[in-house]
């Protein structure tokens, strides 16, 4: 029976004999990753003749990246908001596409004096969107919004743009944050200690003994959504300890609702594979990914885990390149597969994945095992 509602999130094995591949259930594309790129190929076919920018990234995947490339389009920015390409060499009649983690108000209005038609490439994912409006809805409401999420990653910059326009705006990167923000929701640390502590991370007019009575939690939707949620409960008890249960809800505004289902799904996945037996897991995906990233903390939890972004990462059976997320160093691993029969490797991907690299992937660890089963007869089983 074909799950229509993606609620299985049992692993899927394929036992090619002397090696055993064990996929997650959901992996590598979501829909608005998917729109991202369609709309870009679009905007290419539509615009022949003219400049065509990407904001920056189109995704997290240097793969997808450099086939844009190739085809014409051209990056205004990097990932940390560095410029490749001045502001004052686009022009009104130019292509402009906003990538899919979406941009800040400030440079939207920017091109919009310009004369650019922002909106007819925006890629923007909709479940960003859905954050957007939620905080929009909590700043209506007088709540402070909280992000969690990466200071420097383009979403987090775009929700913040976009919530510090509609109310009182603080980042957190993670649980840590967190506590050090509760302190100030407890009024044991002082007002110039928060603008030193949270510095760049606040929207302007900022005041920690006036903000943070009511709150409500959103998130970068590729973050891990467990933290989220953990860190939103460490706010609502905060809350219920200062002001008292009977109250809560004027001091706590609940938000659960606006974490991404892809990341969800993704994650949820490789929960499951954690209850499998495995030799390794390699996970697929851009080096800068943060949602793949979390699903490579996750796997590192019970496995060897190796974190590649495409095949040729696999140099031979007993070579492989990988990258540290936490250093942000590629490292080389030799005898990374283990000398028995069968080896059972966990393979997954991140959401900015093409699902072509993932096959590519295991099609080259599979040609590394003697007399395996045929690619076809495995998938007739399926």
């Amino acid at each position: 029976m074909k799950d229509l509602r993606k609620q299985d999130f049992t692993p899927t094995v394929l036992d090619f004999g002397p090696v055993q591949f064990i996929l997650a259930r959901h992996f590598g594309f979501c829909y608005g990753v998917e729109n991202a790129i369609e709309i870009s190929y679009r905007a290419l076919e539509e615009s022949k003749g003219k400049n065509v920018y990407l904001l920056s990234q189109m995704i997290h995947n240097q793969e997808v990246n450099n086939d844009l490339e190739s085809r014409g389009i051209k990056f205004i920015l990097d990932t940390d908001g560095s410029q490749f390409i001045s502001w004052d060499k686009v022009h009104q009649d130019d292509v402009v596409i906003i990538p899919a983690f979406g941009t800040t108000l400030e440079i939207e209005h920017m091109l919009l004096e310009k004369g650019i038609e922002v909106q007819k490439y925006n890629t923007t994912c909709p479940f960003v969107e859905k954050v957007w409006n939620r905080a929009e809805k909590l700043g209506k409401d007088s709540y402070t919004i909280i992000i969690h999420g990466k200071p420097k990653h383009e979403e987090t910059k775009a929700t913040f743009s976009h919530s510090s326009h509609n109310g009182p705006s603080v980042i957190v990167r993670d649980m840590e944050e967190a506590h050090l923000l509760g302190n100030y929701m407890l009024g044991s640390k002082t007002r110039s200690e928060f603008y030193e502590e949270f510095a760049g991370k606040f929207s302007a007019g900022f005041d920690p003994a006036l903000h943070l009575q009511r709150v409500g939690v959103v998130n970068q939707t590729t973050m891990l959504a467990s933290e989220t949620q953990a860190i939103a409960d460490f706010f609502k008890q905060l809350m219920v300890s200062r002001y008292g249960s009977e109250n809560i809800k004027q001091h706590f505004a609940d938000t659960r609702d606006t974490l991404c289902y892809a990341t969800n799904d993704n994650q949820d996945s490789t929960y499951q594979l954690l209850d499998v037996n495995a030799d390794l897991a390699i996970v697929v995906g851009g080096y800068n990914s943060s949602n793949t990233s979390h699903i490579v903390e996750l796997c590192e939890r019970k496995f060897p885990t190796f974190f590649i972004n495409s095949d040729s990462e696999i140099k031979s059976r007993s070579e492989i390149h990988h990258f540290n997320y936490p250093t942000k160093e590629k490292r080389i691993t030799r005898e990374f597969l283990p000398d028995k029969k069968p080896v059972n490797i966990i393979l997954t991907s991140g959401a900015s994945c093409p699902d072509t690299l993932v096959d590519r992937v295991l099609i080259k660890l599979l040609s590394y095992f003697d007399d395996p089963k045929s690619m076809e007869s495995v998938l007739k089983e399926y």
